[in-house]
């Protein structure tokens, strides 16, 4: 127990300094550690990483806290249509979705193009980039992709900000505008599926209810790694962010696609 503790706190604390300046908790690639390194069993992983992302939220929110993009209308309206959506999600992986398995093929299926796609349009010449980076969506598409990715976040426990990050910044969102509303989308749709899997545990029969001491120990070390990831943000350059956001959300696809396949 003493090591998966320690082990689980230097996860959260390496992936959340990585993550945070890209405006991602990390809580998507702190899964195939808790699945494969750790054991946690599916669907109880997802509870684990909400509560994780609510343990770790407050540490790069604190640093993000006088930032105008952190109160701006972005941030309001990521929250107001994530929320439905993360409880609809909790529903679904409780009930539908409870193997792993085609979990990983989603994950797959959703990071691994999505990122190939943001790291590719970064290294293409300004000039040469079409109508899709059009900046912030209009409110009604900005509601459908929130509602949605809310339902996928709910499913995985990544609270959203994973999916709504390089969608966004693909459209040509500025990294330092776009990392603190996303992570504040993270934090409150986080709060409430892990709330709706506290309810959902009372009534299911299977491993529903999350991993409390590996959950708590890895969000303590996203606490302080996503408070140092934001205090990095401001001195990366905004293509680095990006190509990193891209990197890192194929690297995911990948490593989830050949776990899906063997």
């Amino acid at each position: 127990m003493e090591w998966t503790i320690w082990a689980g706190f230097a996860a959260g604390l390496l992936i959340s300094t990585v993550t945070a300046p890209v405006g991602v908790s990390g809580a998507v690639f702190l899964l195939p550690v808790q699945l494969s390194v750790f054991g946690v069993p599916s669907p109880a992983v997802t509870p684990t990483n909400l509560l994780f992302n609510v343990v770790a939220g407050p540490g790069a929110l604190w640093r993000y806290r006088r930032d105008v993009a952190l109160r701006g209308g972005l941030a309001r309206r990521l929250v107001l249509w994530t929320l439905p959506g993360v409880v609809a999600g909790a529903a679904v992986r409780v009930f539908a979705l409870p193997g792993p398995s085609v979990f990983r093929v989603l994950v797959a299926a959703l990071l691994l193009p999505l990122g190939a796609w943001l790291f590719l349009r970064t290294l293409r010449p300004a000039g040469r980039r079409t109508g899709f980076d059009g900046g912030e969506p209009s409110a009604a598409a900005l509601a459908v992709l929130a509602l949605a990715v809310g339902v996928v976040g709910g499913v995985y426990g990544i609270g959203g900000g994973s999916l709504l990050g390089p969608i966004l910044a693909a459209r040509g969102m500025p990294m330092a505008r776009l990392a603190p509303a996303t992570l504040a989308a993270t934090f409150t749709t986080s709060l409430a599926g892990a709330g709706a899997y506290a309810v959902l545990a009372a009534v299911s029969t299977g491993p529903v209810a999350p991993d409390w001491w590996l959950g708590l120990a890895c969000g303590l070390g996203g606490l302080f790694g996503g408070y140092l990831g934001a205090r990095l943000q401001p001195h990366l350059p905004e293509t680095f962010l990006r190509l990193l956001l891209g990197a890192l959300a194929a690297a995911l696809g990948a490593l989830y696609a050949v776990q899906a396949l063997t």
